[in-house]
C-alpha cells in the first residue's frame, strides 16, 4: 500500500485515498479519505477543503472532512495512484483540515 493510492471500499463509500506516510506502512491501519461521485454530494465542494478528483475517467469529491484510520485489511484493490498530478491539492486539504491554511 502507498501514499495516494486509490484503493475500492464499499457500497456507500465506492473508493478511499490513502494518506498516510508510507514510512508508516507497518501499522494495521491507513489514514484514508473517502472518494464520493461527485453528482452525489455537488454542494459540498469546497475546492480548498474538499477538491475535485478524477480517477480512471470519473470525477469523485475528496471529502476531507471525514477521514479515518481504517483497517489495512479492510481496504480493497488499489485501482490508481493519484499522487501525480494531485500531489499539492490534496496535502493542502489535509492542512486546511487541521491547520487553517
Amino acid at each position: 500500500m502507498a501514499r495516494f493510492d486509490v484503493h475500492k471500499y464499499g457500497a456507500s463509500v465506492p473508493m478511499v485515498l490513502d494518506v498516510q506516510a508510507d514510512l508508516l506502512s507497518d501499522l494495521n491501519t491507513r489514514m484514508v479519505i473517502p472518494l464520493v461521485p461527485l453528482a452525489e454530494r455537488t454542494s459540498e465542494v469546497l475546492p480548498r477543503l474538499n477538491p475535485v478528483v478524477t480517477v480512471d475517467g470519473h470525477d469523485y469529491i475528496m471529502v476531507t472532512t471525514d477521514m479515518a484510520a481504517v483497517p489495512t485489511s479492510a481496504l480493497g484493490e488499489a485501482v490508481a495512484n493519484i499522487e501525480d498530478p494531485y500531489r499539492d491539492t490534496i496535502v493542502e486539504a489535509v492542512d486546511f483540515l487541521f491547520q487553517g491554511f
